[in-house]
C-alpha cells in the first residue's frame, strides 16, 4: 500500500510498540479479575471497584495530560508516562492486599490515560488529513495483533493465578520506552506549534466545555464503552463462575484471542465500506451490535455459542473504536489536537460505570440469573444511541450551516 511509506519512523514505532505492549497487558491485567475472585478470595463487587479505579483515575488525569502533550511536547510526555508504567506493572508484580492491587491499577490509569491521549494526537501531528483514517486503523489492529497472543500467553504463564507476568509487562515496556527515546533522537521532526504553547489550562477548559458537538460525543461514547468494558470485567467472572462453562479462565482466554484475530479479520472489510459513510453511522451502528450481543450472552451455554456472540460483538468493537479516534479528529482545533484527545479520557468514565455495574448485577442476581445481568447491562449499552442520534443531527445541522455560510459569500 503506497500510503504506508508515509508512515513516520515514530508512527511506525508507536504501531510496533503498541503490538507488544497491548501484548503484555492483556497477558495480566484481564485476568486480573479473575485472580482477585478465586486466588485472593475478593467479592465480586469489590473486584469490580478495583477494575474500575484504573479507568477513574485515567478520568481525572487524561484531559490535563492530552494538555500537557500541547504546552509540553509530545517526547517529554510520552517518555514520562511510559517509564512510569514500567514501575507501576513492577508494583502489580509485587501487590498482595486489596489496597496494593487498588492503588497499581488506579495509577495504571494515569499512566495510560496520559500516554494514549499522546500518541494518538502524535499520530495525526505526522500524518496528512487523508492518511489519519489509515494510521489510526493500523494502530486498532496493532493492538489487536498483541491482544491475539497476549491471552494465550496469559493462559501458559498461569495469570488467573499468579502476578508474575507483570514483570514481564514491565520489562517489554521498557523496551518500549528505549526504543521511542532513540527514535526521537534519531528525528528531528517537531509537534508543537506556537499557538498550542501560547494556550493555558483555563482557555483549554473553556475551549472544550463550550464545545456542544464534543460533549453530546463524550456522553454517547461513554455509554458505548460501559457495555464494552463487560468483555474484561463482568464476563471473565461469569465464566468463571458458571457451572455451565468448564476452565472459564481457559474459555476466556480463548475468547479473548477469537475477539482480537476477528478484529484482524474484518476490520479491513468493514472501515472500508464505513468510510463513505459519517463516522457517528458506525459508532451508533456499533453501539446497537454490542447492545444486542451482552443480551446474548445469557442464552449461550455452548462455547460455539459462544464464540459466535463474541463475533457479534467484535463487529460492533469495530465499528466503534475504528471510527471514535476519526470523530474526535475531525471535531478537535488543530492547535488543540492533545486536549481533544485527552478530552477523549472522559469517556473511560464508561469503564468505572460498566465494571461496577456488572458486580453489582452478579452479586444481586448471581450465576443462576444470567437473563436478568445481561438485560440490564444491554439496556444501559443502548442508551448511548439516543444521545449519538442527537450528535449525528447536530453535525448536519453544522455542516448546513457551514455550506449556507459559503453560498452567503459567493
Amino acid at each position: 500500500m503506497k500510503q504506508l511509506k508515509h508512515v513516520h519512523p515514530l508512527g511506525w514505532n508507536i504501531l510496533i510498540g503498541t503490538i507488544f505492549g497491548r501484548m503484555a497487558t492483556s497477558m495480566s491485567l484481564p485476568f486480573l479479575a479473575i485472580y482477585l475472585t478465586q486466588v485472593k478470595g475478593v467479592s465480586a463487587a469489590m473486584t469490580g471497584t478495583i477494575i474500575a479505579v484504573s479507568s477513574l483515575a485515567g478520568i481525572l488525569s487524561s484531559f490535563y495530560g492530552g494538555y500537557l502533550s500541547d504546552k509540553l511536547g509530545r517526547k517529554k510526555v510520552l517518555i514520562t508516562s511510559i517509564f512510569g508504567w514500567v514501575f507501576v506493572f513492577i508494583g502489580f508484580g509485587a501487590a498482595d492486599t486489596v489496597l496494593a492491587f487498588f492503588i497499581m491499577n488506579a495509577l495504571n490509569g494515569v499512566c495510560r490515560s496520559v500516554f494514549e491521549p499522546t500518541s494518538r494526537a502524535l499520530l495525526s501531528d505526522l500524518t496528512e488529513q487523508k492518511n489519519r483514517l489509515l494510521i489510526f486503523n493500523l494502530r486498532y489492529a496493532a493492538i489487536n495483533v498483541g491482544v491475539v497472543f497476549g491471552p494465550l500467553l496469559g493462559i501458559y504463564l498461569g495469570s488467573a493465578k499468579t502476578t508474575s507476568p507483570f514483570f514481564i509487562a514491565a520489562i517489554i515496556y521498557a523496551l518500549y520506552g528505549f526504543s521511542l527515546l532513540i527514535t526521537f533522537m534519531k528525528t528531528s521532526h517537531k509537534t508543537e506549534t506556537k499557538e498550542a504553547a501560547r494556550i493555558s489550562f483555563r482557555e483549554a477548559v473553556h475551549v472544550t466545555r463550550k464545545d456542544k458537538l464534543l460533549l453530546l460525543s463524550l456522553v454517547g461514547i461513554i455509554l458505548c464503552i460501559t457495555g464494552f468494558s463487560q468483555l474484561t470485567s463482568t464476563l471473565p467472572q461469569f465464566f468463571a463462575m458458571s457451572p455451565d462453562i468448564k476452565d472459564g479462565a481457559k474459555t476466556f482466554s480463548i475468547l479473548l484471542s477469537l475477539n482480537a484475530v476477528t478484529v484482524l479479520l474484518i476490520q479491513y472489510p468493514i472501515v472500508r465500506a464505513a468510510k463513505n459513510h459519517p463516522p457517528i453511522f458506525s459508532i451508533i451502528l456499533g453501539n446497537l451490535l454490542v447492545g444486542l450481543s451482552l443480551f446474548s450472552f445469557a442464552f449461550a451455554h455452548s462455547i460455539w455459542l459462544i464464540a459466535l456472540v463474541v463475533i457479534l460483538f467484535t463487529v460492533g468493537e469495530v465499528l466503534l473504536f475504528s471510527m471514535m479516534d476519526v470523530l474526535i479528529d475531525e471535531l478537535s482545533n488543530p492547535e488543540m489536537k492533545g486536549t481533544y484527545f485527552g478530552a477523549m479520557g472522559f469517556t473511560q468514565l464508561g469503564n468505572v460505570i460498566g465494571p461496577w455495574i456488572g458486580g453489582v448485577l452478579l452479586d444481586a442476581y448471581g450465576i443462576s440469573s444470567p437473563a436478568a445481568v445481561f438485560s440490564c447491562l444491554m439496556l444501559v449499552t443502548l442508551s448511548g444511541i439516543p444521545v449519538l442520534f442527537l450528535v449525528k443531527k447536530e453535525m448536519e445541522r453544522k455542516t448546513e450551516a457551514s455550506v449556507l455560510n459559503q453560498q452567503a459569500h459567493i
